[in-house]
């Protein structure tokens, strides 16, 4: 019975791989939950079918989660997992009831997003002693981009050289869902793009496998600790907040349309957000900019 169990988790991830696109990461943050509950039930109710775990056992297994002293977003994140295996399993008929159909998520404090103020990035993008190398060029184009179109580390990452749209002045973007987007740069990032790819193809010599736009040191494709450590070295250079990632300059682009007055549902679009509702964690951010010229400027504040 416990290697059917384990078929209908490999079943549930072959179906987020293959047919709702996941990516690998998640695949894995899926798996991880999963296995997680299948141990507790095994262990503490020796429940080895799946039909017999109830709501009360799932609130239990939420129970020793919290006492793990596990914040509420990454308990959340498995009740989302647990939620959508047992929905998996209901329609395809493999279970009779939904147990986990009542769970309600835990409520979660709203932290602004991070970003750094928008003249100490146009200072680092502007100023910055880039040397007309292949390692400073790649630095900066990390930068540009990520600043230039708030996409995503992964997003960058599999970026292509045919992503980029020359004559349209746009980039291709594959995001979450593998759901493509378009957004629009402007003609100095394109410049930059090509003057890096002549550099890139100089550097190795032509000699590199794969079509990705942003390369490591042996020209391989990039990993996410190369764009990491490239974004902390120059964010270091300009700002003393703890967070220092590529998330931030995707917070900062952003937050800098939205004090300009950029449409909330045209920075949902390009940011690739499915709702509206992830992408007005900004306009905290922009209210609070609205305070301090208020308090500033009016006479009676």
């Amino acid at each position: 019975m416990l290697n059917t169990k384990i078929r209908m988790i490999e079943s549930f991830l072959n179906y987020l791989l293959y047919e709702k696109k996941y990516s690998p990461k998640t695949i894995t943050a899926y798996k991880h939950d999963l296995q997680q509950l299948r141990c507790f039930v095994s262990e503490d109710y020796q429940i080895e079918n799946l039909d017999q775990i109830s709501y009360p056992i799932l609130r239990a297994w939420l129970v020793s989660l919290t006492e793990q002293a596990l914040q509420a977003r990454s308990i959340n994140r498995k009740i989302a997992t647990v939620k959508s295996f047992f929905k998996y399993l209901l329609r395809e008929g493999r279970i009779s009831h939904n147990p986990s159909e009542a769970l309600k998520s835990l409520k979660t404090a709203h932290k602004p997003p991070v970003f750094v103020e928008e003249e100490k990035i146009l200072q680092l993008l502007d100023e910055s002693p880039f040397q007309d190398t292949f390692i400073d060029l790649r630095s900066q184009l990390i930068l540009e981009i990520l600043y230039g179109t708030g996409v995503r580390l992964a997003e960058l990452m599999g970026m292509t050289w045919s992503s980029i749209d020359f004559s349209q002045k746009q980039i291709k973007v594959l995001g979450k869902g593998k759901k493509e987007r378009l957004i629009p740069v402007n003609d100095a990032l394109l410049h930059l793009i090509k003057v890096y790819e002549l550099k890139k193809q100089n550097h190795f010599e032509g000699k590199i496998p794969h079509n990705f736009l942003i390369v490591g040191d042996k020209g391989g494709p990039a990993y996410p600790m190369l764009i990491y450590k490239t974004v902390k070295t120059y964010l270091e250079t300009i700002t003393t907040k703890n967070r220092k990632s590529p998330h931030v300059l995707r917070h900062s682009f952003a937050t800098h349309l939205l004090n300009k007055g950029a449409d909330l549902n045209a920075i949902k679009d390009l940011l690739g957000h499915s709702s509206l509702g992830a992408t007005q964690i900004y306009t905290h951010n922009s209210l609070d900019r609205i305070k301090a010229v208020f308090k500033q400027a009016h006479p009676k504040a």
